[in-house]
């Protein structure tokens, strides 16, 4: 009796930290920053905050099972997530950054499609384009978005498409819906061309206002883009 008391003590169960396998999931996940890196600065910090849980998790559930090592199992676990964690926001934070400093070329300057919409005060007074945006009229600038897929007629060699904020219902969907401020007609010059793709495209160019061309059913965009460059 007394040698089965013996192993029962030594089998003594010990449960997997839930914190472990959790801090692990995160440090999976984590690998969105990097990708998000590719295409979005502000994505970075829209996604940064996975990384950052599966850290504290982590470090948490570690923390635990070393102060109680006869209950918990999982350090393996906790190590592996707490490491993926810290890699991912480190390279991903890192390149989201590297890519942000350099994608813009001397001369030009960025915009966003944010930048683009009036505030309700500039709304309420009936002003059509933002001040800081009117004064780019004629002038170089950079800007990141998507080409709209029934604005083009072949998959190669696109000189001409329109540019649109985001690839989801907002722009992608009924044009009567698109804002004047969610989209901007390009034109390749000099010999240049585009293959159309799905992911984000970065394109410079001289930008063209024409702000009465925001009424329902114009034929043109407000703006327009002479572009020297996408990629």
């Amino acid at each position: 009796m007394s040698s089965i008391s013996g192993e029962e003590v030594g089998l003594q169960y010990r449960a997997l930290h839930t914190g472990a396998l959790i801090g692990l999931v995160l440090g999976i996940c984590s690998v969105f920053v990097l990708i998000t890196a590719t295409n979005s600065f502000a994505g970075c910090f829209v996604v940064a905050p996975i990384p950052i849980a599966g850290i504290l998790v982590s470090w948490w559930s570690l923390s635990k099972i070393r102060r109680n090592p006869d209950l918990y199992t999982g350090q393996g676990l906790a190590m592996a997530g707490l490491a993926l964690s810290s890699l991912f926001l480190v390279l991903g934070m890192g390149y989201c950054g590297c890519v942000y400093a350099t994608e813009v070329s001397d001369g030009y300057s960025r915009i966003s499609f944010n930048e683009m919409k009036p505030d309700e005060l500039q709304e309420r007074g009936g002003l059509i384009v933002p001040p800081d945006i009117s004064s780019l009229e004629g002038k170089k600038i950079f800007i990141k978005g998507y080409i709209r897929p029934d604005s083009i007629s072949v998959p190669h060699g696109i000189k001409g498409f329109l540019l649109v904020r985001d690839n989801n219902q907002c722009c992608f969907g009924d044009m009567s819906k698109i804002k004047y401020y969610d989209q901007i007609l390009v034109a390749m010059t000099g010999g240049e061309s585009v293959d159309y793709s799905q992911g984000v495209f970065r394109i410079g160019g001289v930008l063209h206002i024409e702000p009465q061309y925001a009424v329902p059913g114009a034929p043109r965009p407000v703006f327009s883009l002479k572009a020297d460059y996408a990629n």
